[in-house]
């Protein structure tokens, strides 16, 4: 028997019917929140949680990439950006490294800014 859960159909929800700018954002802000989980788990020497977390912000970065429209010169500079910021994941979990999930986690919130300055003129 599955047991309901009123807060995973809220983010279900919240989900399936927002905009696709909105699920840029989220998706953002689900990159920046892995990205601290695995600074904590590192920090606490709690690897299996470090490692988790930046595997799915690894996913998250990926899939950002691989939704960008090439047609747009823009496209071509994010997909670099987001190529990096994947390497630089792959490199901190590969050496346990918090100091570089910290350079990460601000450009990923850098770019979460700027689309949320976007959404807010464009609305």
């Amino acid at each position: 028997m599955a047991v309901f859960n009123p807060y995973q159909q809220y983010q279900q929800n919240s989900i399936t019917s927002a905009k696709p700018g909105q699920l840029t954002l989220m998706l953002y802000n689900g990159a920046i929140k892995f990205i601290k989980t695995a600074i904590l788990g590192m920090e606490k020497k709690d690897i299996g949680t470090a490692n988790g977390a930046v595997i799915r912000a690894q996913e998250i970065i990926r899939y950002l990439d691989h939704t960008l429209d090439p047609q747009y010169e823009i496209s071509q500079n994010l997909s670099s950006l987001y190529d990096y910021i994947y390497r630089r994941l792959v490199e901190a979990n590969i050496n346990k490294n918090a100091a570089v999930l910290e350079e990460v986690v601000s450009m990923v919130e850098e770019l979460r800014d700027t689309w949320m300055s976007v959404l807010k003129k464009t609305s």
